[in-house]
């Protein structure tokens, strides 16, 4: 265990000496055992804000990996459609989320439906590219099987292509897992309510340093979770599905 997680320690005890030696005001940059101790010791300050900011991320990322998979359907079924809808999600995709963020807000409101909405965003492009490269890429030789045995496109998208497309979609699921968490954290920061960004933003305004870096060292953590999980799957769908 030591010697594959090293790195990790290490980063911890050069965090604690650079607090203890620096010279710097705690308020700056507090030592990493008074950070572990606010969050073992208010950790039912955590939690609820945690549990609603990983629920309002993993809503977002399924309906915006849902949408992403149908629109690449969409794509693939008519050149018209291909021809409107995939520079539209290109640009959606140019355009950085701490941009967006204040005019969906204005669309949808200061609530947690716009987080929804900025989670479902970051989790969408992904998606549709990966499956829709996954439909296009389908394998030649079963393809003519099934066109010479009469299969409709209709037969051929469920039987073929969606099966052929699901490692793709579990790749975008391993690349916006963690990325979903962050993206709702950072709307919950820019516009207040609930969840850990608010949280973070409000220890902030209080001076509360412990618990505003016990924030990111939560947010962090969840964050490597999300991805250690999703890498899981995706490894168990690829082995089923290839």
């Amino acid at each position: 265990m030591i010697s594959r997680y090293w790195t990790v320690l290490a980063l911890l005890a050069g965090w604690q000496l650079h607090s203890s030696f620096s010279g710097l005001n705690r308020i700056v940059v507090p030592g990493p055992v008074s950070v572990f101790a606010d969050v073992a010791v208010n950790i039912g300050v955590y939690l609820p804000d945690l549990a609603w900011t990983l629920g309002t991320a993993g809503a977002g990322l399924v309906v915006g990996m849902a949408l992403g998979t149908a629109l690449a359907v969409a794509v693939w079924s008519s050149r018209v459609l291909s021809g409107m809808m995939t520079p539209v999600a290109l640009i959606m995709r140019s355009v950085p989320v701490v941009a967006m963020i204040p005019v969906l807000a204005r669309v949808f409101g200061y609530s947690w439906t716009t987080v929804l909405v900025i989670t479902s965003v970051v989790s969408f492009f992904p998606a549709f590219v990966l499956v829709a490269a996954r439909l296009r890429d389908a394998p030649p030789a079963t393809s003519d099987l099934m066109a010479v045995l009469g299969a409709s496109r209709a037969t051929l998208l469920r039987r073929l292509l969606l099966p052929h497309a699901v490692p793709g979609l579990l790749v975008a699921f391993r690349l916006t897992a963690s990325t979903a968490v962050l993206g709702a954290m950072l709307a919950e920061y820019l516009m207040g309510g609930r969840g850990l960004g608010t949280l973070f933003a409000q220890s902030i305004s209080f001076y509360q340093v412990d618990r505003a870096w016990g924030t990111a060292l939560v947010a962090t953590v969840v964050s490597v979770a999300c991805f250690v999980a999703a890498r899981a799957v995706e490894r168990w769908g690829v082995a089923r599905f290839t």
